[in-house]
């Protein structure tokens, strides 16, 4: 069955595997048919059953059909009750048929989007889907407001306007605001996944992979650099330099071979065009420049060296004898190289430097992983740092072309190229380049949990492989680039027209050739291997939001040992259904990913389709956190109190219960106190700075019999107690007077400054005693204190 680009349906199930076909009003696809073709709706006088089946196909429960009575507006508000009550309410926004179908058959009610999101900064890292996109936002928009309002999904629509959605899918992760989001609403972007999504972001993170895992990125990743800063490119030139020479060593080994036996097939030699092939032998290459030995003898100078640095043998060398070539020397020695890979020129006498060469290739291949990738022509492919869909990608191979681009590039520093190694040996399927998209799924970043699909598929190119010829529309498969171009007309009929392959259909056509265990056992795991050791490298700079996940598409090339080579990854793959390929697995991998997110937390143990679980990162328990516990251990020390002189006299007139309370230790009193002439009031200048002083005014002495005495009752048991302090009574118990009330002393009578001290109530009452004899201890000073009551009985007081 054969499925065209698809259109967007309101109401409609795709069957698995099949995208979503848009049927206009009154009409629905059926399974079997061409998207052109169409059904009409079941009319009034349809069987029940017609009907029945056509609203249980637009997402309607069985248990709501039973009652006939009920149109479509209770059924609308039935469904929406139940949704807002089980918070099954989900916002769309982008061409996602698949999607919208998938959640409403599980009940969930679709909230629209009624605006138009302001344009937004381009964020790194957009996905390829973001443009193909596009054109279907501005036509599903055109749809919408054309749609027939007595739809029963835009009922339940409008009923949920004002409700909040509780799952976001979007285009881009710029549309929605994620920091604005409760914590049970679900989104399908993180934050900052530029270190993973962009190639700036991959090429500086692979470098720290040592660091996390316990795997070689240049086993998986072609060596790549940003051509950032000078010291980038400096990096770059020296790489560039060491294949030129590894390339002249494997031009003599290849050229040797050549001599010895015939060359296989190109199909059989899976794409390695190498020039040497091409090369006339020595006897008849007249017209070929000839080349001396001493180019071998350099190469093999260089790379001699590479290895000895690798063995750390320059640690002692000063820098001037660490140096290969001086710069002279690399100019000629790669301009010779030039001319002998673009077949202008050959080495004389090459079988004398065959052994040499060979001993040389096997020791850098045992060093370096991507000897088998690099070939003969030198080539690296440029990229824009923070682009995608192939955007001015070019395949160079002179350095100086390279670095001339890149310098007259005057883009912010974040904007620049990198520069990877293009793999020169791609595995081919009838003599053309292809590489596979596969699919993966992040539900949480910590712990970091990685969901893998089982199926993947293949994008060929339209042009047969070529070395000679680096256009774009050869060497990239990207369907962004490939979907404007014609199929070659010497390409291989044996491919598909449409230019996509399943990964089933891949594994066939290795069983047919003898190797059908491949995938399984090292293309699959391979990919795999690949994806955790990206994912737990970019762990700590992606956003770890919860309660949101992100589907992310893969990018390989197999290499002539079926090794896969990680070449990008991509936020926001592509669901469109360009070919009967895409719309089949674009539409299953949305299914799927639905039940891993939405059903599997309510159901552990659900289908979860294709995916299977690749990488759980273990659970790391947090110690206990204990808060600050910090305090002072030891013995507290007091100054010497000094003694006071006594004070005699003591003026009771002053209305003692105006006294402000003191916050102050509990005082105490000397036991006695010496008589002093009167004083008629305090001087202004005697005050205390203190504002915490009891200031007294002191009485004539009165003239008790002995053995009377003043007694002060405190009652300071807790610390803040509160000592009233009402207006003392004296009384002179010799004298006849009725009037036994104490007089106040004049106002203007003033007291002697001399003979009159005053202090703070620490220092005045020294050591003050209760009623019951006790002596009161001072309480902490946090407390508040207050004199509560004194009784005067003799002019002494203790």
């Amino acid at each position: 069955m054969t499925r065209g680009s698809a259109t967007r349906g309101r109401g409609t199930r795709p069957g698995r595997g099949a995208q979503a076909v848009e049927g206009s009003k009154g009409e629905v696809p059926e399974a079997g048919m061409e998207p052109g073709e169409r059904k009409r709706l079941p009319s009034a006088a349809a069987s029940e059953g017609e009907q029945r089946e056509h609203k249980l196909k637009r997402g309607i429960p069985q248990d709501l059909l039973s009652s006939p009575k009920l149109d479509k507006y209770k059924i609308a508000r039935q469904l929406t009750d139940k949704a807002v009550k089980e918070k099954k309410i989900f916002s769309i926004y982008g061409h996602y048929p698949v999607i919208r179908a998938t959640l409403r058959r599980k009940g969930w009610v679709e909230k629209k989007f009624h605006f138009l999101p302001k344009p937004v900064a381009k964020v790194e890292g957009d996905g390829e889907g973001v443009a193909e996109n596009r054109c279907s936002e501005g036509k599903e928009n055109q749809e919408e407001a054309l749609e027939n309002t007595d739809d029963i999904h835009d009922v339940m629509s409008r009923l949920v306007k004002n409700e909040m959605p509780y799952f976001l899918w979007t285009l881009k992760r710029g549309i929605v605001d994620y920091h604005s989001l409760s914590c049970d609403q679900m989104l399908n972007h993180y934050g900052k996944t530029a270190a993973f999504t962009t190639k700036i972001g991959l090429c500086v993170n692979m470098r720290t992979l040592p660091w996390y895992v316990q795997a070689d990125p240049d086993s998986f990743f072609p060596r790549c650099y940003g051509l950032c800063t000078e010291s980038d490119k400096q990096e770059f030139l020296d790489d560039f330099r060491r294949t030129v020479a590894s390339s002249i060593l494997r031009w003599v080994v290849s050229q040797q071979n050549g001599n010895k036996s015939k060359r296989k097939s190109k199909e059989e030699e899976a794409g390695d065009s190498d020039p040497s092939s091409k090369k006339v032998p020595e006897s008849t290459g007249s017209r070929l420049m000839g080349l001396s030995g001493q180019l071998v003898d350099a190469a093999c100078k260089v790379c001699e060296a590479y290895l000895g640095r690798l063995e750390h043998k320059d640690i002692d060398l000063s820098e001037d004898a660490a140096e290969d070539l001086t710069e002279d020397e690399w100019k000629d020695l790669i301009q010779q190289y030039y001319s002998l890979v673009g077949g202008n020129a050959f080495i004389s006498n090459s079988r004398n430097h065959f052994s040499q060469c060979q001993a040389l290739l096997n020791k850098i291949t045992a060093v370096n992983p991507q000897t088998e990738i690099d070939g003969l022509r030198n080539i690296w492919i440029i990229k824009p740092a923070a682009k995608s869909r192939g955007r001015d990608i070019m395949c160079m191979n002179h350095v100086e072309e390279i670095l001339e681009l890149v310098a007259a590039d005057h883009l912010p520093a974040k904007d620049k190229w990198v520069v990877q190694k293009y793999i020169e040996t791609p595995l081919l399927i009838y003599d053309t380049k292809f590489d596979i998209r596969q699919w993966f799924l992040v539900t949480d970043w910590n712990p970091l949990t990685i969901w893998f699909y089982k199926e993947s598929y293949l994008r060929f190119s339209t042009r047969r492989f070529s070395l000679d010829n680096l256009d774009s529309a050869v060497h990239l498969c990207n369907s962004s680039i490939q979907k404007h171009l014609k199929n070659d007309e010497g390409r291989s009929p044996l491919l598909p027209c449409h230019n996509t392959w399943t990964s089933t259909r891949f594994q066939e056509y290795l069983q047919k050739r003898g190797r059908g265990a491949v995938w399984s056992s090292v293309i699959y795991p391979s990919m795999k291997r690949a994806v955790t050791n990206t994912m737990r490298v970019a762990q700590g700079r992606v956003e770890p939001r919860k309660n949101s996940f992100e589907l992310y598409g893969a990018d390989f090339i197999l290499g002539r040992d079926f090794k896969p080579w990680l070449i990008e990854i991509n936020s926001s793959p592509t669901m469109h259904a360009s070919t009967p390929v895409t719309a089949q697995l674009c539409a299953q991998v949305q299914e799927d990913t639905i039940k891993v997110v939405v059903d599997r937390r309510v159901d552990r143990n659900c289908d979860i389709g294709n995916f299977e679980l690749l990488w759980r990162q273990p659970a790391v328990e947090l110690p206990p956190f204990q808060g600050s516990d910090l305090f002072v251990e030891g013995v507290g020390t007091r100054k010497a109190k000094r003694q006071m002189p006594p004070i005699s006299t003591f003026d009771s007139a002053s209305s003692l219960s105006d006294i402000q309370p003191l916050k102050e230790r509990c005082p105490s009193a000397l036991p006695g106190l010496a008589p002093a002439p009167p004083c008629t009031a305090l001087q202004p200048d005697l005050r205390m700075k203190d504002e915490k002083v009891l200031a007294c005014t002191l009485p004539l002495p009165l003239n008790r019999p002995a053995g009377r005495s003043a007694k002060v009752n405190c009652d300071l048991s807790e610390p803040g107690s509160r000592m009233e302090l009402p207006t003392c009574h004296l009384q002179h118990l010799g004298h006849t007077a009725p009037n036994t009330g104490l007089t106040k002393v004049e106002s203007d009578k003033r007291w002697d400054p001399n003979l009159l001290k005053v202090h703070p109530l620490r220092s005045v009452l020294p050591s003050m005693k209760t009623v019951e004899g006790a002596q009161c201890l001072p309480p902490r000073p946090s407390g508040t204190l207050f004199l509560n009551k004194i009784t005067f009985i003799d002019s002494k007081w203790t």
